[in-house]
């Protein structure tokens, strides 16, 4: 029944019509993918099509050391999105805007604000956020441009092994919030209880993998005063590489 449920979700986003709250834990982040460097859409072990999803990326950005803009854009290499950069970026970092969800009386999610949907019960709007660090940064990393949602590591040297730990700023509009919800390991542990951020936007983890580590961090506010949705939703990941030891 779970399959059958995760395939029905699948198959109605594909119709653009109806999906499951699901829609909200999905994310993007940045992975290698045959030694290139891939932008993903999905939750968890679900690497669904980025592809499909290109024309919802607002914006797509990559920076040297010293947080120098690098021109960077995504290819399509079916099925998936590939980062090209004529130099070597050390951060590269992509901007989603998935759209407004209504859910129905009938507990199903549409594609639709909520004045466009009858007996409208909730609507959201939901924004996906991605930073990775793909080389040693020389300066500290601040507050991007268009991402209303970041996670900052308050280090400028990440760790070097998985189960140091590492502390996290999360950060609305540019300052820090708190109440973000934060999973240290998005990709092989999205259903993990998350920690929560501090008044100073702060929180505190250990870093689970020897590889790749995608940490996600969401939060929602509220809107007042409109017809067509009720909520914001953000998701940001912030994802970087641990290497393994020498074969």
């Amino acid at each position: 029944m779970k399959h059958l449920t995760r395939l029905l979700a699948i198959t109605a986003l594909s119709t653009g019509m109806i999906v499951t709250s699901t829609t909200y834990a999905h994310g993007i982040w940045f992975a290698e993918r045959a030694t290139q460097l891939g932008l993903i859409y999905g939750l968890g072990a679900d690497d669904l099509e980025s592809v499909k999803r290109l024309k919802y990326i607002e914006d797509i950005s990559g920076y040297d050391a010293d947080w120098n803009p690098i021109p960077t854009s995504l290819r399509v290499a079916e099925p998936l999105l590939l980062v090209d950069s004529d130099d070597q970026p050390t951060v590269v970092a992509a901007v989603m805007d998935y759209g407004t969800w209504t859910q129905a009386s009938d507990g199903q999610w549409h594609w639709k604000s909520k004045d466009e949907v009858p007996g409208g019960l909730s609507s959201t709007k939901t924004f996906k956020y991605a930073v990775h660090i793909a080389e040693p940064m020389k300066k500290p990393m601040h507050a991007l441009a268009g991402h209303s949602l970041q996670i900052i590591p308050v280090e400028t040297a990440l760790p070097d092994l998985l189960g140091q730990p590492m502390t996290l700023r999360v950060l609305h509009k540019g300052q820090p919030v708190e109440g973000a919800a934060v999973l240290r390991d998005f990709v092989n542990d999205p259903d993990a209880e998350p920690l929560m951020t501090g008044v100073d936007g702060t929180v505190t983890i250990k870093v689970r993998n020897q590889g790749l580590n995608v940490i996600s961090a969401s939060y929602y506010h509220d809107v007042e005063d409109s017809i067509e949705l009720d909520k914001i939703s953000h998701r940001a990941t912030l994802s970087f590489v641990l290497p393994h030891e020498p074969e």
